[in-house]
């Protein structure tokens, strides 16, 4: 029985806010849409946190189903900010087109959120503890089935978690480790944001954590010779010269929000060159800084790469490099609200 929202007044949440990790935590709230005969439902709020679907739903056999990610802030003077959630709704479209499923409007998608966000309120961290609302919208595959197909049914979900810092330390460096295992295939799914490459990514992270690395970095399936994703991020390097912002191009790597957030601030807010290109994973020493980044890492300077038998160290494994810095401080300037946001980037909830 799906239990739906009561809109009573709450107390207050008792969480250290200065202490949050990425973990699950149970918020009041979260939406659910229906997908059937062809259309979506208006959708509602509800308290189950528990699906309740078919043994044969295509998601759970045939992996049909995509995900989103993003977060809202509290901005200082106490409204809450969402940011850039079309493009979040733009990748889920295209997500949904790749794996058959029915696409979900860019207007339910962020009054979904925008739902979802004000019914566990509660929950947003404040203004200056460095922590956010985590909402994470998803679209699955449901319904009686046993064959390879589309299903005949589909579910829209948005739940959301308050968090703190991807990586332990917030802004430090990291160190990585290549892997031999790819993340995804050539004209594959790498592109969309489906479950099946987290899942590929389970065990090459979980051996690099073995070997006290943060993550795996993922080289491009065809040749194992350039850089395409961070663990379960995108990859960014600052040349030498200070005066190129470049990150990897291919098929196979997920279009990033932060990514395409920080290229254009890179440009227009620090005066850098800007490349979508190759980076050669020989040629690391063309590069005085490099980072992660992405709704979750934010932004996570990378402190050296171990590859084979050689340790590439950047700017520092201890310090963040300057332009890093200048970058991260921008971006998360913009999302809480204390820096001018290009047209478009903040929706109010």
């Amino acid at each position: 029985m799906v239990v739906m929202s009561t809109q009573t007044a709450r107390p207050p949440v008792d969480l250290d806010w200065n202490t949050l990790g990425f973990s699950y935590v149970r918020t009041d709230e979260r939406y659910l849409s229906h997908w059937r005969d062809g259309a979506w439902d208006a959708g509602t709020l509800t308290l189950d946190n528990v699906l309740h679907i078919s043994e044969g739903s295509t998601a759970l056999h045939y992996g049909q189903q995509c995900f989103e990610g993003l977060k809202a802030y509290r901005a200082a003077d106490g409204s809450i900010n969402l940011f850039r959630p079309d493009q979040n709704a733009a990748r889920m479209q295209a997500s949904c087109r790749r794996l058959l499923m029915p696409e979900v409007s860019t207007e339910q998608f962020i009054e979904a959120c925008r739902q979802v966000v004000q019914a566990n309120e509660r929950w947003l961290p404040p203004y200056g503890s460095g922590g956010a609302l985590y909402l994470r919208p998803y679209v699955i595959g449901v319904g009686d089935n046993i064959g390879v197909r589309s299903a005949p049914e589909f579910l829209f979900g948005v739940f959301c978690i308050p968090v703190g810092a991807y990586f332990k330390g917030g802004l430090t460096p990291h160190n990585f480790m290549t892997s031999e295992y790819d993340r995804a295939a050539p004209h594959g799914t790498g592109a969309a944001k489906v479950g099946g490459n987290y899942a590929a990514s389970l065990m090459p992270g979980a051996q690099a954590k073995d070997r006290h690395f943060a993550d795996a970095i993922y080289l491009d399936p065809a040749t194992h010779t350039k850089i395409e994703e961070v663990g379960a991020a995108n990859f960014f390097a600052i040349t030498k010269d200070g005066q190129t912002f470049i990150t990897p191009k291919s098929p196979s790597i997920l279009p990033s929000i932060t990514k395409y957030s920080l290229l254009w601030l890179a440009e227009h807010r620090l005066g850098l060159n800007v490349v979508e290109g190759d980076v050669y994973i020989d040629r690391l020493d063309e590069y005085a800084e490099a980072g992660a980044c992405g709704t979750a890492a934010v932004i996570t300077p990378i402190g050296g790469i171990q590859h084979g038998d050689t340790f590439h160290v950047f700017h520092s494994e201890t310090e963040v490099g300057p332009v890093t810095r200048r970058l991260y401080d921008e971006l998360v300037g913009i999302q809480y609200g204390d820096r001018e946001a290009p047209e478009g980037w903040i929706v109010k909830v």
